[in-house]
Parts: C-alpha cells; structure tokens; sequence
C-alpha cells in the first residue's frame, strides 16, 4: 500500500510540472539551456558562449552575437583558452587546448535561485597570454561566501588588438583596434542579460583583474561604451601610467601609430595585403610566430576613439571615470631585478638614472632593496596611490592597499610579494601556489577574500569582524597592509618615495 501512495505521489508531482527529486538542475539562457558541473559544493556552469567563435571571416571584428543552440548544452567542462604562445609555466594560464574559438566564461554559483552580488574577474597576463579558466581562478570559493562568480576569456596579443588601415576601412566607422577589451564589454553585456537566472543581482556587478586584467578594469572604467555594465571596480596592480612608461614607445597608442604598426607587422610576415580578407587569411601560427607585442612597449589597447578615447590618467584627473566604489593595490616587491640593472630601468620608464634621482634613491635603504622594489614602485605602486587620491577627490568611496604577505618557503628569495602573487590569495586557492604555503598563508587567504566580498556586496571591503580598512583621501594617506602578521591599516608608508617618483610627471 506505501509503495502505491509513494508511485501515486510521484505520478501527481509529474502531471503538476513538478521535478523529479533527482531531476538534473538546468539553467536557461537567452541563447539556450546549461548544464553545470555539481562539485566543491557550487554549481559550475564552464566553457558557456558569450559571444560567437571570432575565427574566418569574424577575426579581426566586434564581437558577434552567440547563435541559439538546440537542447541541452553540457557545460562541466572549460573551452578552449585563447590562441598564445604556449606553453608558460604561469598559473594564471591553465593548461587547455588554445584556439580563436575562445569566446567564453565560467559561472559559479551556490544556485539559481535568490539575488546575489556579481563578480566579474579579467584576468591578466600582459594581454597577450592567460585564460579565465586556470585552476588558480576557480571561483567556488567566491560562490560558497555568498557571490555569483564569472571568469572570461577575450582575444590576446595582436587577436586582441590589432590595428590596420584596411580593417578601419571595413568597419566604416564602427569600432576597431580593441577587440579584446570589445570582448570584455560583450561579456559584461551577457552577464546583464543573463546574471539573473544564475541567481546574480544585475545591478551590483563588480569587475576585478590583475596586472592586465586591472588594466583593462581601469579602462573599462573610462569607456564609454562600458558605462552602467558594472558598478564597482578592484584592480589589483593595474598600473595607470603606462602611456609614459617605456618612453621610447608611449602606450597606449593612437590609432594612426596603431595603424602603422600593423602595416609594419603585416609586412614584415612578406604579405601583400591588398583587402581586409587577405589579412584574415594569414595563419595563427605566423602571426604567433612573429613572437608577442610588448605591453609596456606599444602592444595592447589603442586609443580608437570609441572604446578607449583617452589615457587612464587623463580620464580621471578630467572626472571622466565611472563614478563608482573603487578598492586597487599594489604588491610590495612586484618586478625585483639586479642592482647592476637598476639605471637600465629607470632610463626606460622615468627618463633618467639613479645619478638624477638622489631624492628617489634616498627612499630605500640600500641597492638590494632598491632593485627589489623600483620597478614595481615605478609601475604600479605609485600609479594606484595617485588614481585612489584623484578618485577619492571626487567623493567615491576608495580603498587602497599593498600586499606585503610572504611564505615563510620563499622569504629567502624575495624582499617582499612578488608581482601576480597575491592572486591564489585572493581567490583562496591557495593549493595553486607556485611554492609551500602554510596555516598562516590561509589565516591570510582568509582575510583578503573576506574583504573582497565584502565591498563587491557593498562597496565597502569592512565588516564580519575584519581589522577597519579606512577609506582613502590624500588628507590621511591611509591604506591597509597585508601583512604576515594579519592586515595592518597605516599611513602609507611610502609617501616621500611616491612624491618623487611623480615629480618625473610633472
């Protein structure tokens, strides 16, 4: 008789549209149906298209919209990374097959239901390598604390940008040049139309990304083809004056220079490109084989005009940023290198040598020290104090901060946290650490995820008990210490060595 009301029951629950209890969870999109891999105690929705495959006739254009597929689309699995040189021994890459077709990002979510703040991580890599999809960027731990957590890949090196008189004639004045920051837009579109059904609140969507990926955060905060798609920003050692880094070759470039560069480069692969057709025939592999276009030495975004219309620091000193909760940092040790090696990069980025600088000299206690930290202070320590002052200025809530956390493994080694390695910290996936971590590696995984959450629910990284992280304005200078000790709130503690690093801009 139980087994009959049981088989009664089950029959009701099908006729009223009722799931079965063991009924897969699927979630349905505007281009079709997902489903997801069940693991780590979140739902992973992996490899899902934002945009169509830009291969054949769609390289070198904006992206495209996904065509609608038919049933269910399995995502537990990641796509493929965007083309690069592969392979590269850095964690933030992931080791997956690499092609154009790559256009796609990673949900994770506790479930489809309720209304949860979003984040959005752009991942760095100097634009030319890198993917949203290496391990160390898993997002179930964002998930578990209460996030809905999307990674993406876009276009990288001359795929991602690329300028060339015949493709801005095609485009008949639509956008060209910066097809993987058009590629960022695009996925910041897809979460606008789509968040919701993976449980994401589409108007609380944070965007955050290192090294590169601050970068791109940054100008993203400046387009305006990318204002209201999001409505907080981290960056996480994103520079900010690397139009004048390099001086020999200032980027981000214009589109004319952009334009000669790519005529350059075509040629010099001995094509005769007479239509925009011919550049799109050129093989991956040649254009990978011409090797990568530096970041700091004219690759990357281009001032187009339309995606990207200024420098980062000519946007924000004329108030044209997005004016939004803002949290950015730098590591204390980014780019060490050899104290023989120290004039070297001071001529390529200030212009001058340690012979001309005794004021920026007299910051560091002695050359080893100096050559452990200049490169890092020159590029993104001092940029992202000066962009929180101006931002700060202009009444937006604004978080500074340095990541001074170091594992005991590799303190022989460095003087401080080397540049991208704060990341696994982040993101608490600790176990992707290129060397040992310990308890107190993850007492301070910990602290920074928290605060993370923290301010991409509300914009304000304080709360659960955390040390206060004070607001920033150039009246207090503060700013908060990660510390092996446990985060620190002081007075940055680089005032004098900041002030003349900036006397070279002025």
């Amino acid at each position: 008789m139980k087994r009959l009301v049981f088989g009664l029951a089950l029959f009701a629950a099908a006729c009223m549209g009722a799931p079965a209890p063991d009924a897969p969870t699927i979630a349905t999109t505007q281009s079709g149906q997902l489903r997801p891999l069940e693991a780590k105690g979140v739902l992973a929705f992996k490899g899902v298209p934002y945009a169509a495959p830009p291969v054949g006739a769609l390289r070198w254009k904006a992206p495209q919209s996904v065509a609608r597929w038919q049933g269910v689309r399995d995502a537990t699995k990641y796509g493929d990374i965007c083309t690069q040189i592969m392979p590269n021994p850095d964690n933030g890459i992931g080791q997956y097959a690499a092609s154009e077709d790559c256009l796609t990002l990673n949900v994770f979510t506790q479930a489809l239901g309720g209304k949860r703040p979003v984040m959005v991580w752009i991942h760095g890599g100097g634009f030319v390598n890198g993917s949203g999809s290496a391990e160390l960027y898993d997002g179930s731990e964002f998930a578990k604390r209460g996030v809905v957590l999307v990674s993406i890949n876009y276009r990288l090196g001359r795929f991602g940008s690329f300028a060339h008189p015949l493709l801005t004639a095609e485009a008949g004045g639509g956008a060209v040049a910066n097809y993987g920051m058009m590629d960022m837009i695009a996925s910041l579109q897809w979460v606008r139309d789509n968040i919701g059904v993976f449980g994401g609140d589409k108007s609380n969507v944070t965007i955050f990304g290192e090294s590169a990926g601050g970068m791109a955060v940054q100008k993203l905060m400046t387009s305006p083809m990318a204002r209201g798609l999001f409505h907080k920003a981290i960056v996480q050692s994103g520079a900010g004056r690397e139009n004048v880094l390099y001086l020999d070759k200032p980027n981000p470039r214009g589109l004319p220079s952009a334009h000669d560069d790519g005529a350059a480069f075509v040629a010099s692969l001995g094509v005769d490109a007479k239509t925009a057709a011919d550049l799109r025939a050129i093989p991956a592999d040649r254009i990978l084989g011409a090797g990568d276009p530096s970041t700091f030495a004219g690759g990357g975004p281009i001032i187009d005009g339309k995606v990207i219309t200024s420098t980062v620091m000519e946007a924000f000193k004329a108030g044209k940023q997005a004016q939004i909760p803002y949290l950015v940092g730098y590591n204390s040790a980014e780019f060490p290198s050899k104290p023989e090696d120290v004039d070297a990069s001071l001529k390529r980025t200030l212009g001058a040598t340690t012979a001309d600088l005794p004021q920026l000299v007299a910051t560091y206690p002695d050359k080893d020290d100096m050559a452990a930290r200049i490169v890092g202070d020159i590029i993104f320590g001092e940029p992202a104090r000066a962009l929180a002052g101006i931002h700060s200025a202009v009444g937006q809530p604004t978080f500074l901060y340095r990541f001074d956390v170091l594992s005991p493994s590799v303190q022989s080694r460095f003087k401080g946290m080397p540049h991208a390695q704060e990341r696994q910290y982040v993101f608490n996936t600790l176990h992707t650490s290129p060397w040992p971590t310990d308890a107190n590696d993850q007492k301070q995984a910990d602290y920074a995820i928290a605060y993370w959450v923290n301010f991409a629910k509300s914009g304000d990284p304080n709360g659960g008990g955390l040390p206060q992280w004070p607001t920033y304005s150039t009246t207090s200078d503060q700013l908060l210490d990660f510390t092996n000790a446990g985060p620190v709130a002081k007075v940055s503690p680089h005032k004098a060595r900041w002030d003349a690093i900036a006397a070279r801009y002025e």
